[in-house]
C-alpha cells in the first residue's frame, strides 16, 4: 500500500475542497480588484494598515492554487487540507488587522503611532516645503469612506471572516460517506 493511498483512506479530499479553493480565489481576486478600483479610480489612497490587510489575500491566492493542484495531482490529503488551513490563518490575520483599524477609526483604541507620518521623505532644506506640499498623509484612524456604516476596514473584516470560515470548513470537512 502506497503512502498516498494510506492518506486517502485515512481522511481523503474530494471535489468540494477544490471548488472551495477556486471559489475563495475568485472572491479574493474580486475583493482585491474592488480595493484597487477604489484606489485608482476613486482616488482613495490606502493607509499602512489598509495595505497590510491586503497581504493576506496576496499570499492566500497562490496557496489556494496549490490546493487545487494538489487535489488534481492526488497528493496526500494532508497537503491540501494543511494549505487550506494556512490560507484560513492568512485571512484571519487580515481580519484581525481590519478589526484593529476599524476600532481605531471608531476611537475604541489608538491606532499605530507610525501610521500617517511614516511616508515623509528625507530631503534637503531647500526642497522641504515643496515635498511637504506634494505629500498626502493618510491616517489609519480616519475612515476615508463609510458605506452602510462600515469603513473599508469594516468591510474587510466581513470579507476576510467569510473567506477564513470557508477555508477552515474545507480543511476540516469529513470525507464523503462511501
Amino acid at each position: 500500500m502506497s503512502a498516498a493511498s494510506r492518506s486517502d483512506d485515512f481522511y481523503p479530499v474530494d471535489g468540494r475542497q477544490t471548488w472551495v479553493a477556486l471559489g475563495v480565489i475568485a472572491a479574493a481576486i474580486l475583493i482585491l480588484a474592488i480595493a484597487w478600483a477604489f484606489q485608482i479610480v476613486g482616488g482613495f489612497t490606502p493607509c499602512k494598515l489598509c495595505l497590510e490587510q491586503r497581504e493576506g489575500y496576496y499570499t492566500a491566492i497562490p496557496i489556494l492554487g496549490l490546493v487545487a493542484l494538489a487535489i488534481v495531482l492526488k497528493w496526500p490529503a494532508c497537503i491540501p487540507r494543511g494549505l487550506l488551513a494556512i490560507a484560513g490563518i492568512l485571512f484571519a490575520m487580515s481580519m484581525v488587522t481590519g478589526i484593529y483599524q476599524a476600532g481605531a477609526e471608531w476611537n475604541f483604541w489608538a491606532g499605530p503611532n507610525d501610521c500617517g507620518s511614516g511616508g515623509l521623505p528625507t530631503v534637503s532644506g531647500g526642497s522641504l516645503l515643496d515635498e511637504i506640499n506634494e505629500t498626502t498623509i493618510i491616517f489609519c484612524d480616519e475612515a476615508a469612506l463609510r458605506v452602510l456604516g462600515l469603513s473599508f476596514a469594516g468591510w474587510n473584516v466581513i470579507a476576510a471572516a467569510a473567506l477564513m470560515k470557508a477555508c477552515f470548513a474545507a480543511a476540516l470537512w469529513p470525507p464523503k460517506a462511501r
